[in-house]
């Protein structure tokens, strides 16, 4: 089994305010993500992954995001099983100081 690869919360806050374009995609459920996701990120449910692959670019590397890592570990391994490049936010949005924007 491949070891996924991970971003820390203050990794991936660097970036952002460093400009970079990063794909970003929330696993959590929509109560989770009403309380706030980080701008930009999009959302995809966890359960609704795999009838979402045609959203997910599979020629870049997509961050994903959970409230503790969790989740969006498992969502890493069983897309980098199906050929996708893959990170995983450890800490989740638990960790996450940078900004965030509510849900519309």
């Amino acid at each position: 089994m491949n070891e996924i690869k991970e971003i820390t919360t203050a990794e991936l806050q660097k970036k952002l305010e460093a400009g970079e374009k990063l794909e970003l995609i929330d696993v959590r459920e929509n109560e989770e993500v009403a309380e706030g996701m980080i701008p930009n990120a999009k959302h995809i449910r966890m359960g609704d992954i795999p009838d979402n692959l045609e959203a997910i670019d599979k020629e870049k590397e997509v961050i994903f995001i959970c409230r503790s890592g969790g989740r969006s570990g498992n969502v890493c391994a069983y897309l980098q099983d199906q050929g996708y490049k893959v990170r995983n936010m450890v800490g989740g949005m638990l960790e996450w100081e940078g900004q965030t924007e509510a849900k519309k």
